[in-house]
């Protein structure tokens, strides 16, 4: 689908003598779709998509229920909406929720910090030295 300026510039170039190649080339469309719209006297009126309803249209009232009482876990939702007949997938649930959470301010982790000598950490990974401290490489 070309836009107006588009078919009004085809017009144009053709009056000013440029051939079909070279408008094609000049615009970078196929020698077809300039030859299919220089036989038109006007462009195609503009035709609004007809917006189809969504899986999800009849639960949404629901969904923002169940986020107003504090749930935001999309598998939970999930899961009461497809007991009640919800034939749809999880991500357009998901892209749905996406708005409706709270954005997080805050970290979720908090250090904690102690003074030298009272708390210990550990790392269980495997650590081979011989006999003299040193540590073995590659063995």
């Amino acid at each position: 689908m070309i836009r107006n300026w588009e078919f009004y510039m085809i017009h144009e170039m053709k009056k000013r003598g440029m051939n079909i190649s070279q408008i094609a080339h000049e615009l970078g469309r196929d020698r077809k779709t300039i030859r299919k719209w220089l036989q038109r006297s006007e462009p195609a009126p503009y035709q609004r998509r007809v917006r189809r309803p969504s899986k999800l249209d009849p639960f949404k009232d629901y969904i923002r229920r169940r986020k107003e009482e504090g749930c935001l876990n999309a598998n939970v939702i999930f899961d009461e909406i497809k007991a009640q007949g919800y034939t749809g997938g999880k991500t357009i649930l998901r892209t749905f929720m996406q708005p409706l959470r709270p954005a997080v301010l805050t970290k979720a982790t908090v250090r904690f910090e102690t003074s030298p000598g009272h708390q210990a950490q550990v790392d269980w990974g495997r650590f081979r030295v011989d006999w003299n401290g040193e540590p073995i490489y590659g063995r």
